[in-house]
C-alpha cells in the first residue's frame, strides 16, 4: 500500500466536492482509500450545508443534525482505522528499524522524537472524538463545542498548529527547501532512507526494500494528517451545527495554504521514493546451518594427494609436479599411499609439489571431504589441525633408481559421483498466470542433488497489493538426473571445470515499468550459468495481468566474458569456508559481473570446499509486492569464500505518485 499523496489529494478533496467525471487513474491506494475518506467528509458537508444556520432552527433539530453528523464521523473513522489495521505491522517494523539504526545519531532521534510525539498528540485528540461519536446520545452540546473550538482555534496547541509543526519537522523549512531544490537530501525522509540503505542488518530484519521503508513511514505520517484533517472538518461542521458561525472563508484560507504546503511536500518525497533502493536480500544469519540456510556444491574442485608416479601411464617419475596441469590419475604403483584412500576418478588440474613428506588425516567416511587437514614435515600444516577421529596416516615420497624422486603432489580433482553435487537446474518455474498470480519471492533449494531457483507466488489485487492469503512456494520439479527423459544440458546443468561460472545480474525492464516477474530459469549461455526472467505485462489498476500467455517476454543480460561489453571476474581465490567468518557478509558483486566456483584455499582449508556456497533463505519482502526484476549476486567477507544468493527487486511505485491535476 503506497501512501505518497495523502495530504495533497486532502488538500484537493477537501476544497470543494469532486466534479463529474473526475477520476485520478492508476494511484496507490492509499490515495484510494483518502478519496473514499474525503468523500464522506464532503457528504456530512451537505448535511451541515442543506438547512440554515443553527441559530435559526430548534435544538431538536440540532440535536438531530448531530446525530447525523457524528454518523458520518463513525464511517470516516471506520475507514481511517481499517487502513492503518492493514499497514500497522508494516509501519511498527519500519519505525522499530529507525529506532535501531538511528540511536547514535543525536540531531536525527531528537527529530524523530519529536515527530513521534506530534503524531501521539493528533492521534490522542482522535481518539478522544471518536469516543464522543461512540455517546453522541448522552453528550452535553457544550462538550462537543468545547472540543471543536479547541481543535481549530489557531494557537499552539491546535491541531492545525500540530499539522504544521508535523511537516515542518519532517520536510524542513520553506528556506531550506529553495536551497536544496534540486535535490531531497535535506529532509528527514530523505536522510533516514539514507541510513536505512547502509544499515544492511536492519533491511534484512524488516525484509523492505529502502522504498518500500520510505512508504511504510509515511503511511503513519499520512494516517495521522488524516485523522487530523477530518478532526479539524467536522469541528467546523460541529461549531456551525451550533451556531457558532459559517467558517467558509476560515476553511477556504487553510485549504489553500494546505494545497501549497502539501505540493512541495509531495514533490521532495516523491524524488526520495525514486532515489531509493529497490532492492531486497537477505544477510547472513545468527548461525549458520547445514541445509537450513546455506548448502553446498560438493566435490566440483577439490585437493587430492596423488604420487607422480600414478599421473602418468609409464609410471615414470622424470617430470616434477607443475607438469601436470591436466591429467588423470593413472593407476596406483605398488599399493602405497593411493591403495588407502578413494580414488580420484575424474581429471586432475593444477598439481604442485609442497613436500615430500606428510601426515594425513583423513575425513570421515560419509564425508564429503577427503582430508580434515594435511601436516607437512616443514611445518606448513593445510587445514585446520584437530583431533583426527580415523588416526593420522604417514605419507612418504621415495627415490626410484637413485635419481628419480617420486614425490606427492597437491592436484585438483575434478571427480562427478554420488558425493558430487554440481547439478542446476534448467527448467522454466512459471507462476499461475491463470490465477493471475505473480511472483513475490525467491529462494535457492537443492532436491535429488539438483538446485533449483523456486519461486514464491501470490495472487495480484489492485494498485500493486498481493493477497497475503495465497503466498505458497511452488512446489520444484524433483526429477533425478539419472531418471528417463531427463537429459543434461536441457533438464540441468553439469559444472564441470571448463564450465563453473555463474552470471551476476540484476534482470528487469529498465524502461518500462508495467512488467512484473512471472517466471524464472537458468540457461546456459557459453560456459556460464545465465539467469533468465518472465515478465509479464500487467494493469496497475486494475491489479490483472494482460493475457501474459502473449504480452509476457524472458528478459536476460546477454554478455558474456568475450563479447563486446565484457563481464567483469569476480575473483575468490584461495578463501577460507564461508560459514567460519564471525561478520557477516555483504554484498561484493555488481551488475554485468560473474563468479566461478572454485576450491576453497590450501592453507585455510586444504582445499576441500567448493566456495562460494549457495543461500538457501528465503528472499521475500514485506509486505509482499510484485517484483519488477529478480538478480543473482555474490555477497561475502574479506578472506573469505561468500555466498552466491538471489535478491528481488520490488516494483517500482513511484510512476503512480502523481500530483493529482485537474481535480477543481
Amino acid at each position: 500500500m503506497q501512501p505518497l499523496l495523502l495530504l495533497l489529494l486532502l488538500v484537493f478533496s477537501f476544497s470543494q466536492p469532486p466534479p463529474t467525471g473526475a477520476v485520478i487513474e492508476d494511484v496507490v491506494d492509499i490515495l484510494h482509500v483518502v478519496k473514499e475518506v474525503t468523500s464522506g467528509v464532503l457528504k456530512a458537508w451537505d448535511i451541515v450545508q442543506s438547512s440554515p444556520l443553527a441559530a435559526n432552527i430548534e435544538l431538536p433539530l440540532m440535536r438531530e443534525k448531530q446525530r447525523k453528523v457524528l454518523q458520518r464521523l463513525k464511517e470516516v473513522s471506520r475507514q481511517i482505522d481499517q487502513s492503518e489495521a492493514e499497514n500497522s505491522q508494516y509501519v511498527a517494523l519500519a519505525i522499530e528499524s529507525v529506532n535501531s539504526f538511528i540511536s547514535n545519531n543525536v540531531p536525527l532521534t531528537a527529530k524523530m522524537n519529536d515527530i513521534t510525539d506530534t503524531m501521539n498528540r493528533i492521534s490522542s485528540r482522535y481518539q478522544q472524538m471518536q469516543s464522543y461519536e461512540a455517546h453522541k446520545d448522552k453528550l452535553e452540546m457544550s462538550t462537543l463545542v468545547t472540543f471543536a473550538e479547541w481543535t481549530v482555534t489557531p494557537n499552539a496547541h491546535s491541531v492545525h498548529h500540530l499539522m504544521d509543526r508535523l511537516h515542518l519537522t519532517l520536510l524542513g523549512s520553506r528556506n531550506e527547501s529553495r536551497l536544496n531544490s534540486s535535490s531531497s537530501s535535506g529532509n528527514l525522509l530523505s536522510q533516514l532512507a539514507y541510513n536505512y540503505e547502509k544499515s544492511a542488518d536492519e533491511m534484512c530484519n524488516i525484509k523492505q526494500s529502502p522504498q518500500q521503508f520510505v512508504y511504510s513511514l509515511y503511511t503513519d505520517i499520512a494516517l495521522t494528517e488524516l485523522k487530523g484533517y477530518t478532526m479539524i472538518e467536522f469541528s467546523w461542521m460541529m461549531l456551525r451545527v451550533y451556531g457558532k458561525g459559517n467558517f467558509s472563508k476560515e476553511a477556504e484560507i487553510m485549504r489553500r495554504d494546505y494545497e501549497k504546503r502539501t505540493e512541495r511536500a509531495v514533490n521532495l518525497l516523491k524524488e526520495v521514493m525514486r532515489r531509493a533502493d529497490r532492492i531486497v536480500w537477505r544477510c547472513d544469519p545468527t548461525k549458520h546451518v547445514s541445509k537450513v540456510t546455506y548448502d553446498e556444491v560438493t566435490r566440483l574442485l577439490q585437493g587430492y594427494i596423488e604420487n607422480e608416479v600414478d599421473l602418468n601411464g609409464d609410471e615414470t617419475c622424470r617430470e616434477t609436479c607443475s607438469y601436470y596441469q591436466s591429467t588423470r590419475s593413472e593407476g596406483c604403483f605398488k599399493d602405497k599411499y593411493c591403495a588407502r584412500q578413494p580414488k580420484c576418478s575424474g581429471r586432475l588440474y593444477n598439481c604442485q609439489y609442497i613436500d615430500s613428506d606428510m601426515w594425513v588425516c583423513p575425513s570421515p567416511l560419509n564425508s564429503t571431504r577427503r582430508y580434515e587437514y594435511i601436516e607437512y614435515e616443514n611445518g606448513r600444516v593445510l587445514g585446520q589441525r584437530q583431533n583426527c577421529g580415523r588416526g593420522t596416516t604417514k605419507v612418504d615420497s621415495w627415490w626410484r633408481y637413485l635419481f628419480w624422486h617420486c614425490s606427492y603432489c597437491f592436484c585438483l580433482c575434478d571427480e562427478q559421483g554420488m558425493k558430487s553435487d554440481r547439478f542446476f537446474n534448467l527448467r522454466e518455474s512459471v507462476a499461475d498466470v491463470k490465477q493471475n498470480r505473480v511472483v513475490t519471492g525467491l529462494r535457492f533449494v537443492k532436491k535429488n542433488r539438483v538446485f533449483h531457483l523456486q519461486i514464491q507466488e501470490g495472487s495480484l489485487l489492485p494498485r500493486g497489493a498481493i493477497n497475503a492469503s495465497t503466498l505458497e512456494w511452488k512446489p520444484v520439479d524433483e526429477y533425478k538426473i539419472y531418471d528417463r527423459n531427463v537429459a543434461r544440458g536441457v533438464d540441468y546443468h553439469t559444472m564441470s571445470y571448463e564450465s563453473r561460472s555463474i552470471d551476476l545480474d540484476d534482470i528487469q525492464k529498465t524502461d518500462d515499468n508495467t512488467f512484473v516477474v512471472t517466471g524464472v530459469r537458468f540457461r546456459v549461455l557459453g560456459a556460464h550459468l545465465n539467469l533468465e526472467a518472465r515478465l509479464s505485462e500487467f494493469d496497475f489498476k486494475k491489479g490483472e495481468l494482460i493475457q501474459p500467455e502473449v504480452n509476457s517476454v524472458w528478459q536476460s543480460n546477454d554478455n558474456t566474458d568475450v563479447s563486446g561489453e565484457r563481464r567483469q571476474k569476480l575473483s575468490v581465490h584461495n578463501l577460507d569456508v564461508p560459514t567460519r567468518s564471525i561478520a557477516s557478509s555483504l554484498p561484493q558483486s555488481k551488475h554485468n559481473q560473474y563468479i566461478e566456483f572454485v576450491n576453497s584455499g590450501l592453507d585455510k582449508d586444504a582445499a576441500q570446499s567448493t566456495v562460494p556456497f549457495i543461500d538457501i533463505q528465503d528472499v521475500v519482502s514485506n509486505p509482499p509486492v510484485p517484483l519488477s526484476g529478480i538478480g543473482i549476486y555474490y555477497k561475502a567477507r574479506l578472506g573469505f569464500g561468500g555466498f552466491v544468493a538471489p535478491k528481488i527487486i520490488t516494483y517500482d511505485f513511484t510512476p503512480h505518485v502523481q500530483v493529482p491535476k485537474n481535480i477543481s
